[in-house]
């Protein structure tokens, strides 16, 4: 079979290197993006061995929804203030003489009246805690005012006593016990004055 004559298609030039894409790649761009990287990476690193330490000392939580504690500050109240409407009487249950009148001079020296507080002598004179009889829930207040006022460490609601002092007067009553006696003035005898007793030389 004869050979066929050779045209333009069948001349071929010889390429000078790589033609098209396959190009080299630059070996600078590449170094900075490993450094780059490699940057981030140990910031990420850094940051959660962070966070997972604090999360472990429980300084941060997760638990947003749990109230945050206040400190508050508990206002304390106003003793109640005497009310001298009241009549009072004192009955002394301890034995000591003179009880009941110091008792009696420090109520009217408050400011109640003298003409409506009176003092007794009570059945008992072993009495253990003095204690201020009040007849009502309304009374509460004004007997522990008195009861503050006199050193007495207890109040208590009775309808037992009531009008004994001025009839038709609202009246708190005073049980004088052991734990006041020491308030009872001295009895020892007072030394008689003999600087004046007349005699001649």
């Amino acid at each position: 079979m004869p050979e066929p004559a050779r045209d333009r298609f069948d001349v071929i030039p010889h390429a000078q290197g790589r033609v098209g894409a396959h190009r080299a790649e630059n070996p600078g761009m590449r170094g900075w993006f490993v450094v780059l990287w490699a940057a981030v990476a140990t910031a990420v690193l850094i940051a959660g061995g962070i966070f997972a330490a604090m999360l472990a000392m429980g300084k941060i939580g997760f638990d947003q929804g749990a109230p945050v504690p206040v400190p508050t500050h508990t206002a304390t109240s106003a003793p109640p203030a005497l009310d001298t409407a009241y009549a009072v009487f004192v009955l002394n249950a301890t034995g000591v003489d003179g009880l009941a009148a110091v008792t009696r001079d420090t109520i009217v020296n408050a400011g109640f009246p003298g003409g409506a507080v009176a003092t007794g002598d009570a059945a008992a004179e072993d009495f253990p805690t003095s204690t201020v009889y009040y007849q009502t829930e309304a009374d509460k207040s004004a007997a522990q005012a008195l009861a503050n006022l006199i050193g007495a460490t207890k109040i208590a609601l009775s309808d037992r006593y009531g009008d004994d002092v001025v009839a038709g007067q609202k009246q708190l009553t005073v049980v004088l016990g052991m734990d006041l006696a020491k308030n009872a003035p001295s009895t020892e005898p007072t030394p008689a004055d003999t600087s004046g007793d007349g005699a001649t030389g």
